[in-house]
């Protein structure tokens, strides 16, 4: 289907028994966010909440909730999608199959966005930021969040739709310090491209000028996540994957999206921040209140029947990992493909995806040597965290497969081969003083951390062990020991105090362990932990725990480890401390009294009955 709005693509879902309404009067304070979380861990449906408490507008959540329902969405353009980035990345096809690729280049045909000032439905009424539906979705949260957003921006020095950028960054409507329905608050990274646009603004002392779109065709949402290349203007995506040109007009020097539920315009201005925050974000914590650019609210417009689209962000799987998912199907080898010698390269989405990614590449530097090691692969590591998003991540596991199939995506497995094959006295490379995500506290300050490379190639080193060794019962200070995956054990130790005292509980767990080096040649590696059993419970709580209350140069010791010309290894297994820090952010929960409120909705006559 080529939806023209929101509420095509939601009675289509409900045609097709894929949404149900909500006729309860539900509360935007905590739960409705509770209704989606349940509803979306069941793998339930679409929901259209048809009475939001304090606001007259629907709302409507879990609309992307699983990779299949986003996939018929889309399906009537998903497949041309696809073969127009294939043809991107391999222009000669199109040449050798004309007709085949005929439909591709009409396809494309709806990148070209539409002015149309003609046709203006969202000017149907104009509004204020308090009459949205303010749904706040965490306990801790600084107020009411638009977790669906597309924030356009253009580049001061090459203005017009073409060079816009158009981005999902958070928006903070109510609390802290802003003046509710005059001020609203963004939060976004500077190397984003609304960063670079207010940079530019900002050195010849303009305001940038802003608008945010909130609905409108599903297509618009999607554009506004995808990662393309600098320049290019989501716009076009939109119109490729909605089958139908974005259609836009301007008035008072702001651009709006004819088809959008809402829109709101307004202006950034240099150097006027305001804190921003807390939000129960997607690494599973809440990212704590900083300082973040200020947008002077100058209009806030809605269409009839408006319908007001969100999701809730938390630890994941969540239903921006559906959006994931979809992106990767769609861009398939694309990013691969802009570094030669990657193959794959996989951003885990359990261990919040900037933590962790995964890659497999090509090794060819001296294939007329026997004795295998990386070489190639350290190269594709540094471009690898030289690319745009993936530049926000603290662990990269790289290595090639030869002749063994290995997908990044096969996780378990993927772990697998590389534990048999490193070699911890060579494999590992860290990068210190450098920049991590936002959203990431396991870091020294806001942006700030460390990252490591883990460079896996040549043959299989050691077999993973599968039981914990007797002795490691036996330990003084470390107890509860648990097996998490082959060759990965979970220490469990008091909670973590600081820095200093932390290098002295490992060395007493290096003076216990390594003398018993032989024994330990097929334990690969020890996670230190809060609670040994939550952790080894199953890859998921695995991943979270190690990947997001870790930062490498920080909190990676080894066994019997020692420096050399600057290069840092260990001779037996390497030791991950993934204790909680002071610095750390709490993790996201839902109130057991909000659980208790929404179980009217899942009960015998509730609309959600026998959903979850």
């Amino acid at each position: 289907m080529r939806y023209s709005s929101l509420e095509a693509c939601l009675t289509d879902l409900e045609r097709n028994g894929q949404l149900i309404r909500i006729k309860e009067e539900v509360d935007p304070y905590l739960e409705m966010a509770a209704i989606h979380l349940r509803v979306y861990e069941a793998g339930g449906p679409a929901l259209l909440y048809e009475n939001v408490k304090g606001s007259k507008f629907r709302a409507a959540s879990n609309i992307y909730g699983t990779l299949e329902r986003s996939k018929f969405i889309f399906r009537d353009t998903f497949r041309l999608v696809q073969r127009i980035i294939e043809l991107r990345e391999n222009p000669l096809e199109a040449f050798k199959h004309p007709i085949r690729n005929i439909k591709a280049g009409m396809a494309a045909l709806h990148a070209l966005p539409k002015k149309d000032p003609s046709s203006k439905p969202i000017l149907y009424e104009e509004i204020k930021i308090s009459d949205l539906p303010l749904i706040h979705h965490w306990p801790k949260d600084g107020g009411a969040f638009i977790t669906l957003p597309q924030v356009y921006t253009e580049d001061i020095d090459a203005p017009g739709i073409m060079h816009a950028n158009l981005g999902m960054y958070r928006v903070q409507l109510n609390g802290n310090e802003y003046e509710l329905n005059k001020e609203i608050g963004l939060h976004y990274q500077l190397h984003r491209g609304i960063g670079i646009h207010q940079s530019k603004s900002n050195a010849k002392g303009h305001a940038l000028r802003l608008s945010c779109f909130v609905g409108g065709p599903p297509a618009h949402a999607l554009a506004a996540v995808m990662p393309l290349p600098e320049g290019v203007s989501e716009l076009t995506f939109a119109g490729l994957i909605g089958g139908r040109r974005f259609r836009y007009f301007y008035q008072e020097g702001y651009c709006f999206s004819a088809d959008a539920d809402f829109v709101i315009t307004g202006d950034i201005y240099p150097k006027e921040n305001k804190p921003e925050g807390p939000f129960g974000d997607h690494l599973g914590y809440y990212s704590l209140q900083h300082p973040f650019p200020l947008m002077k609210v100058n209009s806030v417009y809605a269409k009839k029947n408006a319908i007001w689209p969100f999701t809730v962000v938390g630890r994941p799987p969540q239903e921006d990992t559906s959006f994931g998912a979809l992106i990767h199907e769609l861009t398939g080898t694309a990013i691969a493909a802009e570094i030669p010698g990657l193959r794959e390269v996989h951003a885990v989405d359990a261990a919040g995806v900037h933590p962790l990614l995964l890659a497999v590449g090509s090794e060819r530097y001296t294939p007329y040597l026997t004795n295998k090691k990386p070489a190639e692969l350290l190269t594709l590591a540094n471009h690898i965290l030289g690319t745009g998003q993936l530049s926000l991540a603290k662990f990269l596991f790289i290595t090639a497969n030869g002749h063994e199939h290995l997908s990044v995506y096969d996780v378990e497995h993927y772990l697998n081969y590389v534990l048999e094959r490193i070699d911890w006295k060579r494999d590992v490379h860290f990068y210190t003083n450098t920049t991590i995500d936002t959203m990431d506290y396991s870091g020294t300050a806001l942006n700030s951390g460390s990252k490591v490379v883990f460079a896996a190639y040549g043959d299989k080193k050691r077999e993973l062990l599968k039981t914990v060794p007797g002795f490691l019962q036996e330990l003084q200070h470390f107890i509860n020991p648990r097996l998490i995956r082959p060759g990965i054990i979970a220490l469990q130790t008091n909670g973590f105090s600081s820095y200093q005292e932390a290098v002295k509980e490992m060395e007493i767990l290096d003076e216990q362990l390594k003398g018993r080096l032989n024994e330990l040649s097929n334990l690969a590696k020890i996670v230190i932990c809060d609670d040994a059993a939550f952790t080894a419970a199953n890859l998921k709580n695995y991943l979270w725990v190690t990947y997001t209350r870790c930062n490498p140069a920080n909190d990676i010791y080894g066994i019997d480890a020692f420096t050399e010309f600057k290069h840092w290894g260990c001779r037996g297994p390497l030791v991950i401390d993934a204790r909680i820090k002071p610095q750390h952010a709490p993790p996201v929960e839902i109130l057991p009294e909000t659980k208790r409120k929404i179980d009217r909705l899942f009960q015998k006559g509730g609309s959600l009955y026998q959903i979850a």
